[in-house]
């Protein structure tokens, strides 16, 4: 068993709407096509994470979760007063984190409150659910010290979006010694993500190195498919976007061979995530 921890599941627009706050119309990623393009790697778990242009509607994610039958873990948006009974609704269904986002244009756009850390991680705090931040680097430090405080289980996405920042440098050394508290994981997903290179499948050899000494048994793994368009390709909400064009199987093996260790991948695409994620 294998699971990419960092998955988004999208219906037909006309199935489902997306959110008014949107930046671009986001095209349909079905999850028989994500199940087949992990198959052949020995994937058949996913977390399917809720994208910004849905909100706080998890409608979609909740019906992937029920399809996968056990194989799946969602991180969910919500709203920060949301009720209780809606919250155990969703962990039932197999919710078991809370998202954070201070990354995407639209967030400040969908409501929700989806991008106020201190509100959303008390809530996870009450619930018994983890935090999930995508945020910048330099957006995520100025939480550092409330992020250590806390001692909620907290993902942090992307490889912390580090941008041009190097491990030497300031910001570098405060993310790998925020990573050293034990209830911090980093998600190893979307290399892409980095500066000036939006279709880049391979780690940075120095980054994933420092966060592999630093945390081993908290890096889990994410494609981040079907791979969203890079923001200089939104173009309004009415606008489609495709998304990027890239190999499933080619991010894949990049990974596979970064790390090397055969027995370091398991723990990252196994029992990394079943432990983070419940999965039996």
């Amino acid at each position: 068993m294998r699971c990419d921890s960092h998955v988004h599941i999208v219906a037909s627009a006309d199935d489902h709407r997306q959110s008014r706050g949107r930046t671009f119309l986001a095209q349909p990623a079905p999850l028989a096509t994500l199940v087949a393009n992990g198959m052949p790697h020995g994937i058949d778990h996913f977390v399917i994470t809720q994208p910004s242009f849905y909100g706080t509607d998890n409608t979609v994610l909740l019906e992937a979760l029920d399809a996968l039958n056990g194989r799946g873990s969602g991180v969910a948006v919500v709203d920060p007063h949301i009720g209780s009974h809606e919250l155990e609704r969703m962990k039932n269904r197999g919710v078991s984190g809370l998202r954070v986002n201070i990354y995407s244009p639209a967030a400040q756009n969908v409501g929700g409150g989806s991008d106020d850390l201190e509100l959303i991680t008390h809530l996870a705090a009450d619930h018994g659910f983890h935090v999930e931040i995508i945020a910048p680097l330099g957006a995520l430090l100025p939480h550092a010290d409330f992020i250590r405080s806390q001692g909620v289980t907290t993902v942090i996405d992307h490889y912390g979006l580090y941008g041009d920042m190097r491990p030497e440098d300031e910001a570098g050394k405060a993310l790998l010694a925020l990573l050293d508290c034990e209830h911090l994981w980093m998600k190893l997903s979307s290399p892409y993500r980095q500066a000036n290179r939006p279709f880049n499948i391979r780690p940075d050899a120095q980054w994933l190195e420092k966060f592999l000494a630093t945390c081993p048994a908290r890096c889990v793994w994410g494609s981040d498919w079907p791979h969203p368009p890079p923001h200089d390709r939104h173009h309004g909400p009415d606008v489609p976007a495709p998304w990027r064009q890239l190999s499933y199987s080619g991010l894949f093996e990049s990974f596979r061979e970064a790390v090397g260790s055969p027995q370091l991948l398991e723990e990252i695409l196994w029992r990394n995530p079943a432990s983070l994620y419940g999965f039996a």
